[in-house]
């Protein structure tokens, strides 16, 4: 029943959006555009507090989702986008940077002033949230790494569209709230509406988001203030000749979805909101906040004139202490909060590159576009130095493994067609709509062991839960292996303990602290240690995280999720 009110709608919407494009529905080639023409924009900053007589107290906004033009390049005409802001004429790809203070309450009502069709082209054939034609666009947002009740995380199906004239199944509340208690760290929000994630972020909705606790990272001395603490959200684009961001409407298996494929890669390289942008920088340190928010595009940086990233955080959370580092892997959605120091540079320019192979890590190698990320221009002159690298961090509660109350097996498979063409990808062999399987107790943590049966890397994302990555070990005769989890589903059954012995491969030491994403290697057992509780104290949520409609885990390749890598994620008392 549900395929068949996609079809109706489809007929519509699908067309509707998809008819425009066809005149000029052919990919840009990129070389035609000069790198490091546009300087790197700061996006709009957001308070989410006030300041009442020298006190943060909470305060409520309003940020909406707007259709307008932008300008990704100088010599690229303007592209129809999705943009957060406040107003249309101040809405931004990315959206404004909110800023927040722990402990303090932020209120957000999303408002969804999106048009009746979209810009970009959809699959009715895979799980979607739909409406009638022309009944608009539905979103919802996620704060990706917020600790928040599941009324206000975001869920797939707590979608909505214009003056929420219609929602999903799982929409309870207009206005969202953050009790930012979390540990202090950089995260982001972006849309999350079921089937539909992919091409919204590709449109443009997405954006930081900074909780700050001056009383803890006051100390620190670290950099901070505007014009040396900058998030950089880094994704990839293809451009038609018209300027509109270019997404194939034909799928890999157009006789099973005649839109969907399993990755989406561009070969221009956009940093907030512009491609291949430059930055004059001074000879100090900076901090920099790098945001993957690519759909499927890892990203390998290192700079060209052997400069390193000092890094701090990975995705919300501090490192015990710093690691530097020469090169610096991120998956989607993953986050690194690094600070780098131009007084190191010999030369007076640093080009920030890329090596990662796409998809990754068997695609095809990087070419010239895709390789170049953006350009520093740096002073000669020297500067005095404010801010420091210190020696300590953040100290966390280490994860104690006796104290896990579970252990799982979470199983990622692909299906493909008789062409050998990917189909849909499922976790433990089950839709997203099948019931729900991991039901953990609140304040508790668990063992998830992660076992990759595919050929790609998914960046497994917990909403809600943070983790320890312990081991990742490859596992041997996987096909035989294989065979049986295909028949089964079931990984104690087919004795997973026989063919999870091959090589161990360590985590690196900047990875090895909490996080809310991680690589989870083809063939390979990953081992995590999942807490659901805070981090940084022994409190109890401030909310009930057993309320409805719950929360979901999922690969955060945004065209898996949506074709349905995802799984519902019920906690009980």
């Amino acid at each position: 029943m549900l395929f068949l009110v996609n079809l109706i709608n489809f007929l519509g919407f699908y067309m509707a959006s998809t008819m425009a494009k066809d005149s000029n529905d052919q990919l840009m080639t990129l070389s035609k555009l000069r790198m490091f023409v546009d300087e790197l924009q700061d996006m709009p900053r957001i308070k989410g507090y006030d300041v009442i007589n020298g006190v943060h107290v909470p305060k409520s906004l309003k940020i909406g989702m707007y259709h307008k033009k932008w300008k990704f390049h100088r010599d690229l005409p303007a592209s129809q986008v999705f943009a957060y802001g406040t107003s249309r004429h101040t809405a931004t790809v990315p959206g404004p940077t909110i800023e927040a203070v722990h402990g303090v309450d932020s209120y957000i009502t999303w408002q969804n002033h999106l048009p009746s069709k979209h810009i970009l082209p959809w699959d009715p054939t895979i799980p979607t949230a739909t409406t009638s034609f022309k009944m608009g666009i539905p979103t919802v947002v996620h704060l990706h790494g917020g600790i928040d009740e599941p009324q206000s995380d975001g869920h797939s199906e707590a979608w909505f569209t214009e003056n929420f004239k219609h929602h999903g199944p799982k929409w309870t509340l207009k206005k969202y709230h953050y009790h930012n208690y979390q540990h202090p760290g950089t995260m982001w929000y972006h849309d999350h509406a079921m089937g539909l994630t992919r091409i919204n972020i590709l449109a443009g909705l997405m954006g930081a988001y900074v909780v700050q606790q001056p009383n803890v990272e006051g100390p620190l001395g670290l950099i901070y203030g505007e014009e040396y603490d900058r998030p950089l959200v880094v994704f990839d684009r293809g451009f038609s000749s018209d300027g509109s961001i270019y997404m194939n409407s034909t799928g890999n298996n157009p006789s099973i979805h005649p839109q969907w494929q399993p990755e989406y890669f561009g070969d221009a390289i956009i940093v907030n909101g512009k491609a291949w942008p430059y930055m004059n920088v001074k000879r100090r340190k900076y901090r920099f906040r790098i945001i993957n928010a690519s759909n499927a595009r890892f990203f390998k940086f290192f700079f060209t004139n052997n400069m390193t990233f000092v890094h701090m955080a990975s995705d919300s959370a501090y490192h015990e202490t710093p690691v530097e580092l020469h090169d610096l892997l991120l998956a989607p959605s993953e986050i690194a909060d690094v600070i780098v120091d131009f007084s190191k540079s010999k030369s007076n320019s640093a080009i920030l590159a890329n090596d990662a192979a796409y998809p990754y890590p068997s695609g095809d190698p990087v070419n010239e576009e895709n390789s170049k990320v953006m350009k520093f221009i740096i002073n000669p002159n020297q500067e005095v130095q404010t801010g420091h690298i210190p020696q300590k961090l953040i100290t966390y509660t280490p994860p104690e493994i006796s104290q896990a109350s579970n252990t799982r097996y979470i199983a990622f498979y692909e299906y493909a067609s008789d062409i050998d063409e990917p189909t849909h990808l499922y976790i433990n062999g089950k839709s997203f709509e099948a019931p729900v399987t991991e039901m953990p107790r609140v304040g508790t943590s668990e063992i998830w062991n992660i076992i990759n049966l595919t050929e790609d890397n998914h960046p497994l994302h917990i909403h809600l839960g943070l983790f320890v990555v312990l081991e990742q070990i490859e596992l041997v005769n996987i096909e035989e292996f294989k065979a049986c989890m295909m028949k089964l589903n079931d990984a104690i059954k087919c004795k997973i303990d026989k063919y999870s012995h091959g090589k161990r491969t360590k985590v690196v030491l900047h990875e090895k602290g909490w996080k809310n994403v991680y690589k989870m290697m083809p063939g390979y057992v990953t081992k995590i240690f999942v807490k659901f509780s805070f981090i940084h104290s022994n409190e109890s949520y401030p909310f009930d995280a057993t309320a409805e409609p719950g929360y979901v885990y999922h690969c955060h390749i945004l065209d898996h999720e949506d074709n349905v890598m995802m799984r519902p994620l019920k906690f009980v008392n």
